[in-house]
């Protein structure tokens, strides 16, 4: 039975993907700052303490015997805020700079880090992102993790036998959690919806279980096969904000939705797009992309899961 260490267990992602794991028979020991769920499995075994304390998180890692780290702390739709602050910026810095080295020293065999897919650099043609493509973190939410992903890497580096995958994640969604959907069809400005034309655009998101499914597949991937690196982890066909409105009228509540001029907002979105907020707000909508359908690739992703998970069958 494999240990897996789980940090930011409290959150979204980590306390769903806390359930899965012991589902599958694995052992979990999370670390998050309020208890969860799962408290009462006894292979589980939470650690309530700030992702930062060193000593505490540190001294789990090594009194556990763990086989595997799973870094889902410090990640939006988990425990951190949409408004990506220096102080959060701060916090995930301070982790990472212990975290992944304390893991090589209690010996484990993976690691796993959530990423995220705002640090590829803003692509001119339509074709799908893939993993080869040019990186340029512009974003605080994206500088954040493309350090943290340098730091693992680093710490992989001296551990050859550790293996080491990066699942840089589309804005995550399930049926309870429509956050990021939302931010697609809505302007905080004058707090109403909106479409363009009859909806047919579309964006790239991960349904939450997508993303665990394929954490599950790298961890029971067979002997010998090589699954370490980067991948694109994301729902196989990006939604179209049409689609988004029906959701959202069928499980939420929905005011009226407006229909708008794309070229009117477009040149507005362009204009402000070095604004602080744009910068700082993870969920910030460039509407001077809004119809670009820019889309990831996740194939690399499917030969370890099949990413069954849609925003129609999304539980």
């Amino acid at each position: 039975m494999k240990t897996v260490f789980v940090t930011g267990a409290s959150g979204l992602i980590g306390n769903e993907l806390s359930e899965a794991l012991l589902s599958k028979g694995f052992k979990v020991i999370g670390v998050g700052e309020t208890p969860t769920a799962s408290v009462d499995n006894p292979n589980y075994k939470f650690i309530q303490t700030s992702l930062d304390n060193k000593e505490a998180v540190t001294a789990a890692m090594m009194e556990q015997g763990i086989d595997v780290l799973i870094h889902a702390g410090c990640t939006v739709d988990n425990d951190f805020p949409a408004m990506i602050s220096p102080a959060e910026e701060k916090k995930s810095a301070a982790v990472d700079k212990f975290l992944f080295k304390s893991a090589v020293q209690a010996g484990v065999n993976d690691m796993i880090l959530i990423s995220t897919h705002q640090i590829y650099a803003q692509q001119k043609t339509r074709e799908p992102i893939r993993e080869t493509a040019d990186e340029k973190p512009v974003t605080a939410y994206a500088k954040m993790k493309a350090d943290s992903e340098k730091l693992m890497a680093k710490a992989i580096k001296s551990a050859a036998s550790i293996k080491g995958v990066i699942a840089r994640v589309c804005p995550i969604y399930t049926k309870d959690f429509p956050d990021n959907l939302h931010t697609k069809i809505y302007d905080p400005r004058d707090n109403s919806c909106y479409i363009y034309g009859y909806g047919d655009y579309g964006f790239s998101f991960c349904c939450l279980y997508n993303l665990i499914d394929f954490i599950i597949g790298v961890l029971n991937a067979p002997a010998g096969i090589n699954y370490q690196g980067i991948y694109n982890v994301c729902d196989t066909k990006p939604i179209s904000a049409k689609e988004i409105v029906e959701f959202e009228r069928q499980y939420h509540r929905l005011g009226a939705v407006i229909q708008r001029n794309y070229g009117t907002d477009a040149v507005k979105s362009a204009m402000s797009f070095s604004s602080k907020t744009a910068k700082i707000d993870y969920r910030y909508n460039d509407l001077s992309l809004a119809c670009s359908n820019i889309s990831y690739d996740n194939t690399r992703a499917q030969r370890i899961s099949t990413f069954r998970w849609k925003l129609s069958n999304t539980k």
